[in-house]
């Protein structure tokens, strides 16, 4: 890849993450009833997104809205609810920002939680049928897995609450065999994340010697997804894959797995990684060994640390995906299913951008 932007904004209708992936969380607090962390944002129908079309942000947020019209109708009164992972991630922190700021722009609420972990799955049924007895009209969830929410979106689907994905998807067939249904699905290619992310290395590398893919959650749609993208992208090239590592999108695993990988190839060339915060432990761990001269480290994400890291020369390169963009184009969906739009046919217009050096300064409003 070359070094200048590289930018893939795939433009059909959707945005998603994506996955995960990615931070404090100032206004926060535990639902008492689920002991998970919740916002909840009030009515307010003054328009809060704006940004400069100069930009790739800007650009990418005006495409948005062009590509979900017609839009819907402000001052509904319905009430919406979004299922994100962790608040941990300053990916999901973004995301629930676009959450928020679209639902103050269509004048409705929207409450907004979150799992304990990326590995939380019981609790993120458990949320879901919590929000159940809650007369929401629709209901935006990320799955931690393919199948961790089939029964509760089945539940959903009988009380009528509308139910779509973003980014991370279920299985189909089971939610089928449940006798449930989607409403609508904001997906990602996260496939395509993974091989951008490993061409970076290849074009770095010159396609020679030994890399490592650090991926996450196993069972996840983005984490397999990336992670094949990578490993596949990696083995046409005729590069040696020597590791691949499910380290849950955790920076302690990844640390642990990277001075476990390097131990046993000193010579790396290379690790593709599945989030930022993953990618931030590898180079944490190179970078004790005195290693990270030596290795190109790509991740997923472009979080607030991520961009820090890249400016201060330590952190090679990550695909951008734009979070805030995907919760906005999820309050969007559902308020347009809930007008009785037609949004089965949505397709992908997700935003990526390959981020290094030598573009993170023209992506400084991006979120």
């Amino acid at each position: 890849m070359k070094k200048k932007l590289v930018s893939a904004l795939l433009c059909a209708t959707m945005i998603a993450t994506m996955v995960a992936g990615c931070g404090s969380s100032g206004g926060t607090q535990k639902d008492d009833s689920s002991s998970k962390t919740k916002t909840e944002d009030t009515k307010k129908s003054d328009d809060t997104t704006t940004a400069s079309s100069d930009t790739e942000f800007g650009k990418a947020l005006a495409q948005v809205d062009k590509d979900l019209a017609p839009l819907p109708k402000k001052d509904s009164g319905m009430k919406l609810a979004a299922i994100e992972s962790t608040l941990s991630n300053s990916f999901w922190v973004t995301m629930q920002e676009g959450y928020k700021d679209a639902a103050k722009d269509y004048g409705v609420s929207i409450d907004v939680q979150a799992t304990d972990s990326d590995t939380d799955t019981s609790g993120q049924l458990d949320i879901l049928n919590n929000m159940l007895v809650k007369d929401y009209n629709a209901i935006a969830v990320s799955p931690l897995t393919e199948d961790c929410l089939i029964s509760g979106i089945a539940a959903a689907n009988k009380d009528d609450v509308k139910i779509i994905t973003t980014g991370n998807q279920v299985n189909e067939d089971m939610l089928k065999q449940a006798g449930g249904n989607l409403d609508a699905k904001i997906t990602v290619d996260f496939y395509n994340q993974g091989v951008m992310g490993a061409q970076y290395i290849i074009d770095k590398t010159g396609g020679r010697g030994k890399v490592a893919v650090i991926a996450g959650n196993e069972g996840g749609t983005q984490a397999d997804a990336r992670r094949d993208g990578a490993k596949e992208t990696f083995e046409k090239a005729g590069m040696d894959v020597v590791d691949v590592k499910q380290c849950d999108f955790d920076a302690q695993k990844a640390y642990d797995a990277t001075t476990a990988i390097i131990e046993a190839n000193p010579d790396l060339v290379g690790i593709a990684c599945g989030n930022d915060d993953m990618a931030l432990g590898v180079v944490r761990a190179l970078q004790e060994k005195n290693m990270k001269d030596k290795v190109k480290v790509v991740g997923v994400d472009f979080t607030t640390e991520a961009k820090s890291s890249i400016e201060e020369g330590a952190y090679d390169a990550t695909v951008a995906m734009s979070p805030y963009l995907m919760g906005r184009e999820a309050v969007i969906i559902m308020l347009k299913a809930l007008e009785g739009q037609d949004v089965s046919e949505v397709g992908d217009s997700t935003p990526m951008v390959l981020v290094d050096k030598s573009n993170v300064n023209e992506m400084s409003d991006w979120k």
